[in-house]
């Protein structure tokens, strides 16, 4: 498992990051404080609040891939 921040401070910041996420086939999960949500859904990441940065856990180490992608995301 792997786990770093990311920011996403606009709408079209967090859909760009959802279709991103959704192109691969592991887990993703959003953390902020004690709320966890899916990575792959819109809605849940909009409940989170998004004015800090938010921790993201793959569940899997061979991500090197998505961590590539989701670059312009890292806080």
């Amino acid at each position: 498992m792997k786990s770093v921040n990311i920011k996403l401070s606009l709408a079209e910041n967090v859909k760009s990051f959802v279709n991103i996420v959704n192109r691969y086939p592991y887990d993703v999960d959003l953390r902020a404080g004690r709320h966890v949500v899916d990575a792959k859904s819109i809605l849940g990441i909009f409940s989170l609040d998004l004015s800090k940065p938010i921790t993201m856990e793959i569940y899997t180490d061979a991500c090197d891939d998505l961590l590539a992608d989701i670059k312009p995301f890292m806080a």
